[in-house]
């Protein structure tokens, strides 16, 4: 496959693990599924990663855990938290940002967005025959 091929199928699954984990925490909170609600819930997040994924230059190394997964992640959270914080959302007791959901949104977002990758370079190497060497940084290209 392509790296543009790639690129893209790496920003879709992406994409689409920031909503599952908008749903999720939805659901786990008993809030409604509604269109609305669940993008006021993942904007904030899909702002940060496509910052992180326009930064990383993730299009060239969709599958690299670093720099393209450990930044789609951390800036995730750190832009999806700001943009929280900035609109509001999610204040409890007069705590705009819990640290029980920073926690757990940083765990989260961290398997999805890392976890894909490491499972798809993993799935790849096996198909394709190739050992991995110790420390191997090179990205699936």
């Amino acid at each position: 496959m392509e790296t543009r091929t790639w690129g893209w199928l790496a920003a879709v699954v992406d994409v689409v693990l920031i909503v599952a984990f908008a749903v999720i925490g939805r659901s786990s909170h008993g809030e409604a599924f509604a269109p609305l609600g669940l993008w006021t819930t993942a904007y904030p997040f899909l702002a940060g990663w496509a910052i992180a994924y326009v930064t990383s230059g993730a299009w060239s190394r969709p599958l690299a855990i670093w720099p393209t997964g450990v930044v789609a992640w951390i800036l995730t959270v750190f832009v999806g938290m700001a943009i929280r914080v900035a609109t509001g959302q999610g204040v409890v007791d007069g705590n705009p940002l819990p640290i029980s959901f920073l926690v757990v949104a940083t765990i989260v977002l961290g398997v999805f967005l890392v976890g894909w990758r490491l499972l798809a370079r993993l799935v790849l190497r096996v198909r394709s025959g190739r050992r991995p060497a110790a420390g191997d940084p090179e990205a699936v290209r």
